[in-house]
C-alpha cells in the first residue's frame, strides 16, 4: 500500500506543509510582520503554525516535536512566555530551541513542527 503525499500552500521553494500518512511536516515559520518584538512574533507564528495544522486536519495538542531558531539566546525566555501560553500542557512535544542567524536579518524567531493527524 502507498501512502499518498499531499503538500499544502507552495512557494518557489518548498511547501509549507506537507502530508504524508498520519504525519504532518511544517516548514519552518517566520513572522509576517517582523515590526514586532520576538513575543508578538512568535504569537504570529504559533498563528500560522495552528492554520496549517488545521489545514492538514491536526492542531497543537498533536505535535510530536519542535525545533524553535531564536537569532539572540536571550530572548528564549520572552519566547518561552508566548509557547507555554499556547502549547497543549497535557502533550508537549519533544523541543529544540537554537540561536542562530535567520534568512531575513529583522525575524527574531522561526519555528518548525513535525505533528500527528
Amino acid at each position: 500500500m502507498t501512502m499518498t503525499i499531499t503538500r499544502h500552500d507552495p512557494t518557489s521553494i518548498l511547501s509549507n506543509a506537507v502530508q504524508h500518512g498520519d504525519t504532518v511536516y511544517l516548514a519552518g515559520v517566520v513572522a509576517k510582520n517582523l515590526d514586532q518584538d520576538v513575543k508578538g512574533q512568535t504569537k504570529q507564528v504559533l498563528d500560522e503554525i495552528d492554520r496549517l495544522l488545521a489545514k492538514c486536519g491536526s492542531n497543537k495538542s498533536k505535535v510530536l516535536s519542535a525545533t524553535i531558531w531564536v537569532t539572540d539566546i536571550r530572548n528564549r525566555a520572552p519566547m518561552n512566555e508566548v509557547w507555554t501560553a499556547w502549547v497543549d500542557a497535557k502533550n508537549l512535544p519533544a523541543r529544540a530551541c537554537i540561536e542562530a542567524k535567520l534568512a531575513d536579518p529583522r525575524a527574531l524567531v522561526e519555528i518548525m513542527v513535525i505533528a500527528a493527524k
